[in-house]
Parts: structure tokens; C-alpha cells; sequence
């Protein structure tokens, strides 16, 4: 574990060192800190930015696609010049230029049961801005049966939500929210079906970055046990409280855990 800041993190960090809930002690909290962001989509691509900037050590991008022409409306992390290429590829370019005082790890794969459990064991907190249910659920066994925090983020048209899941403290899971059942990827259509603002990502996905770096320096509310929803039409937001589910198949007594 590194125990100090060098001369340039001093610098280059100084605003957050400014803050007094923060401060050198939080900065080496991020430092020491791992993340794994999941999809470096719409979500991803700002969520990975800001994590990067924020100086959290180790950062882990997992994602199988190509970029497109389409992805650059709101995929941040890529540009004209690497249309063509994979999205990791793209991505640790564009990281790496950001922040060379941390370490990015890519990895150029599909989740699946096996590969999840893996990458998801390699960091301290996951951030998922995937697209489909079907990885979003992989995603959360996989934390809850690690122990691992999940900050989970999504948009659609002009909309998302947000919240952060850590059944490992008594809180619910993603599953909790939306119990998986067949039919879930028909009900809720991707953004290749129903379309986004691309600034709408953005939001959500800096959100979903600032959920993050509260979860690894300890400061402020977590949003553990409630979800977030952004109308951008309306620029309203709005919360539900959400509790976890003593039935639940994944985070319940019969679940992964059992």
C-alpha cells in the first residue's frame, strides 16, 4: 500500500485537498483505491473520467465493443480517431493521457459467470453502466456474494436513475430492486431501440463517479437504500426509498450467499 502523496498528486489534487471532508486523508484513500467500471458506454465514459481525475489508483475498464460513429453523441471517452478501434483500447488512451499517476487496467471481454467473478474479486467497488439486464444481474451476484459495494447507474431518452447497493451492510441489492424474471430486457428497451440525450449520460454517469468516490473516502450520505430519478425535460429530480427484500433470490436467505 502507498502511504504518501508525491509532489505532483499534491498539485494536481490540491482542490480536493482543500476540502475539509476530504483532505490528504481521503486523497490517500482514493489513491489506494480500486474500481472496476463496467461498459465504456454513455455511463462509463464519464464515470471513468472522473474517477481517473480524482486520482483513484487502480481503475478497470471491462468492455467487448468497437467504437462507432454513433457512440461519439455521448460516449466521451473516444473520439473521431478512434472509431473503429475497442472501446478499451480507446479508453486507456484517453485515461492515461488524463491521469498517468494511476494505473488502468482493460479488459477486453463479454461478462459472463465465470469472467465476472474474476474481475469483480480484482477491485474494492463496482461501477456498472452496462446496457442489458442480463449483465446488470451477473453484476450483482457477483458483488453481493463478494461483498463488494455496487454503484448502479442508467439512462434512457431523457431520464435516469441511480443508486448504490451493499447488502453487505443490511442494504438491498440490485436484485431487490428488480427481481429478475423473464421478459425484463423486453420491458426495457436499450438506447439503440429507444434513443438517449447524450448529455443525459453524462449526468448520471458523473453521478454515478461521485457515489463512488463518497463510498471510498467514507464522506457524506450514501445512496444505499434509496434510488435517485432524474427527468431532464423537467430537470426534476425525485427519490424512492427502497429496502431489501427478505425474499430476495440473490441477496436473500436462499441466495448466492446461502
Amino acid at each position: 500500500m502507498r502511504i504518501d502523496l508525491s509532489e505532483n498528486e499534491i498539485q494536481r489534487y490540491s482542490r480536493h485537498i482543500l476540502l475539509a471532508e476530504l483532505g490528504g486523508t481521503g486523497q490517500m484513500a482514493l489513491k489506494n483505491a480500486s474500481v472496476l467500471v463496467v461498459g465504456a458506454g454513455g455511463l462509463g465514459s464519464p464515470a471513468a473520467l472522473y474517477l481517473a481525475a480524482a486520482g483513484v489508483g487502480r481503475l478497470g475498464l471491462v468492455d467487448d465493443d468497437v467504437v462507432e460513429l454513433s457512440n461519439l453523441q455521448r460516449q466521451v471517452l473516444h473520439t473521431a480517431g478512434t472509431v473503429g478501434h475497442k472501446k478499451v483500447a480507446s479508453a486507456r488512451e484517453r485515461l492515461s493521457a488524463l491521469n498517468p499517476e494511476i494505473v488502468v487496467e482493460t479488459w477486453d471481454t463479454r461478462l459472463n459467470a465465470t469472467t465476472v467473478e474474476e474481475l469483480v474479486s480484482r477491485y474494492d467497488l463496482v461501477c456498472d453502466g452496462c446496457d442489458n439486464f442480463d449483465t446488470r444481474y451477473l453484476v450483482n451476484a457477483a458483488c453481493v456474494r463478494q461483498g463488494k459495494t455496487l454503484v448502479s447507474a442508467a439512462a434512457q431518452r431523457f431520464g435516469g436513475q441511480l443508486s448504490t447497493f451493499r447488502p453487505q451492510l443490511g442494504g438491498p441489492c440490485y436484485a431487490c430492486l428488480y427481481p429478475p424474471h423473464e421478459g425484463n430486457d423486453i420491458a426495457s428497451p436499450t438506447c439503440g431501440d429507444a434513443g438517449v440525450l447524450g448529455a443525459v449520460t453524462g449526468v448520471m454517469g458523473t453521478l454515478q463517479a461521485t457515489e463512488a468516490l463518497k463510498a471510498i473516502t467514507g464522506i457524506g450520505t450514501s445512496m444505499d437504500g434509496r434510488l435517485l430519478m432524474w427527468d431532464a425535460l423537467s430537470m426534476r429530480f425525485s427519490e424512492l426509498t427502497l429496502a431489501a427484500d427478505p425474499a430476495c433470490s440473490v441477496c436473500g436467505p436462499a441466495g448466492v450467499r446461502a
